[in-house]
């Protein structure tokens, strides 16, 4: 991991594109939830304390912290690293925020975030014409690709978070792991109020 300063990967840093055409969902913390549930994680996703990759999400929360896109070196996660390094000069530097390892730490509440955001807006109409049409075309193609797996399909960004919703109208609310509910309920305990209602 010769290319990664660990403490500059204890944070999270996301790209999240939008278009007219495929909104996404906002991003959930999936180490965080993985945690809750009592799940692992994929080998590429952190570290535990001393740097060495791991697939526990406790290890990775407490003292670890998060790989580049791509995990370590030997992955591509190089290119990760210099996508980070380009989103903390947009959010944290051009914009006076904290950046690096100025940000505060995973899970702690006493200090302040100061996190900076940059969002960037495209008149995709300042191009070529057809935008639209292209990107449409372009997400049917990924969609229709073969895969190695026939009962599964290639999914773009939003497909996941559509079928979701789709579940959550079906059932007529949002299911949680057992381990979400009593975290949620130990949470309300804890700042004496009632807990939640599951249906």
């Amino acid at each position: 991991m010769k290319c990664f300063n660990i403490e500059s990967q204890k944070h999270i840093l996301y790209i999240a594109p939008n278009t007219p055409t495929q909104p996404i969902p906002s991003i959930l913390n999936n180490v965080e939830l993985a945690n809750r549930k009592g799940n692992e994680v994929p080998l590429s996703w952190g570290v535990g304390a001393g740097g060495k990759e791991t697939r526990d999400p406790k290890e990775i929360q407490n003292g670890g912290g998060l790989l580049p896109l791509g995990g370590t070196e030997i992955s591509g996660g190089y290119k990760g690293y210099g996508l980070n390094v380009m989103i903390e000069v947009f959010c944290g530097i051009l914009g006076g925020a904290h950046w690096g390892p100025n940000v505060r730490k995973w899970m702690n509440t006493t200090e302040e975030a100061d996190l900076g955001q940059c969002f960037i807006a495209i008149d995709p109409d300042a191009f070529a014409p057809g935008f639209q049409g292209r990107l449409q075309e372009f997400m049917d193609t990924l969609r229709n690709l073969p895969t190695t797996d026939e009962s599964k399909s290639v999914e773009v960004a939003g497909d996941m978070e559509r079928r979701h919703e789709e579940l959550v109208k079906q059932v007529g609310g949002i299911p949680y792991h057992p381990n979400q509910i009593t975290f949620i309920n130990d949470l309300a305990k804890d700042l004496g109020i009632k807990p939640a209602q599951t249906l």
